[in-house]
């Protein structure tokens, strides 16, 4: 083609930025209707706004607009006035579906104390770390954490099955494992549930194991689940484990943290043993895939000095602690990703 057959270039549009501007508007017309249980009471077939209206106590016109909205965002269909769930509304903001994340969106991914958190973003990317406070998230008994472990259940119980899965739980032997950070306890209980002599040991401040302790004792694993509260940096986490969990901790550290840390990691394994890490793992440009590379923004709004580092990054890092390999695992239906270092 010559040069005078080319096609023109694109015009700039203000289209992404417009969109981007406006994007907390989504935001906020999403947590609206999770607030009023709007979803579940379409789900439950109040499909028209004086229906909705009567169910969720707000008016006719409000829940009209607010329908309307959630539909031009794809939430919601819409015809002859009635509006229904689409199949990813159904399946996860309707609270009698069991894979529903309402509580997630409200109570940690939406919620005041993470919007605040970037209100103050300028602020962040001049000093190089959270500008909420000098510890952000990371102070001792943060009460983000506890809001964390009780709406994120819904989250991460999938993958915590799919982890316990990939680690063929079922067939092991009778592992003892470390749980840092441990939160809601998911990844653990996972593993016992599967793995009847399983011992787990999960850390984390002592607010947060409470909610641990209460999901160990409806998956029935409580006399397998000793708690080990504190900070993961100062307490004796014990030794002679086969496996470490270390899902969405390390990506919250500063490097020059994850370092030292890691060699007391390596200390707690037998010959042999695990560390398995879970988080946001981007390539090694940082801005693929999508997911896993924007993920660093949330950590550098968040906490001093966290981000999700690369697997060249977790390669060299459990090098230095004297790890002898490492091996990325896919997780399937998540942004996240698995690397399993040997002792």
């Amino acid at each position: 083609m010559s040069s005078s057959e080319r096609q023109p270039e694109p015009k700039p549009t203000p289209e992404r930025i417009m969109d981007a501007l406006n994007a907390y508007q989504r935001t906020a017309a999403v947590k609206s209707a999770i607030e009023l249980d709007l979803f579940t009471a379409i789900g439950k077939g109040a499909s028209a706004p004086t229906a909705l209206a009567s169910v969720t106590r707000a008016s006719v016109r409000g829940l009209r607009i607010l329908c309307d909205h959630l539909t031009v965002q794809g939430l919601l269909t819409k015809q002859d006035g009635a509006y229904s769930l689409t199949p990813d509304s159904q399946a996860f903001l309707d609270r009698r579906s069991p894979s529903c994340i309402a509580d997630a969106a409200i109570g940690f991914f939406a919620s005041n104390h993470m919007v605040r958190s970037f209100d103050s973003l300028t602020a962040s990317v001049r000093k190089g770390g959270t500008a909420i406070s000098p510890q952000g998230t990371m102070g001792p008994d943060d009460p983000i954490w506890v809001n964390f472990a009780i709406s994120m259940a819904a989250v991460q119980a999938p993958l915590a099955n799919g982890v316990a899965k990939i680690l063929n739980a079922e067939a092991a032997p009778p592992w003892k494992i470390l749980d840092v950070g441990s939160g809601h306890g998911l990844f653990g209980i996972a593993i016992a549930r599967k793995n009847p002599k399983a011992e787990i040991y999960s850390q984390d401040w002592a607010p947060v194991l409470e909610v641990a302790q209460r999901n160990a004792d409806d998956a029935g694993v409580s006399p397998r689940f000793h708690q080990l509260p504190g900070s993961a940096f100062d307490i004796d986490l014990g030794s002679d484990y086969d496996l470490v969990l270390l899902t969405n901790f390390l990506q919250l550290l500063d490097r020059n943290a994850i370092e030292p840390f890691l060699k007391k990691v390596h200390a707690a394994l037998k010959p042999g043993g695990r560390s398995v890490t879970v988080g946001f793992i981007p390539n090694d440009d940082r801005i693929s895939p999508p997911a896993p590379a924007a993920f660093s923004l949330s950590m550098l709004a968040i906490t001093p000095g966290g981000e999700a580092y690369s697997v060249g990054d977790y390669e060299e890092m459990f090098q230095k602690a004297g790890f002898t390999s490492n091996e990325k695992v896919e997780l399937p239906n998540s942004p996240q990703q698995l690397i399993l270092s040997t002792k």
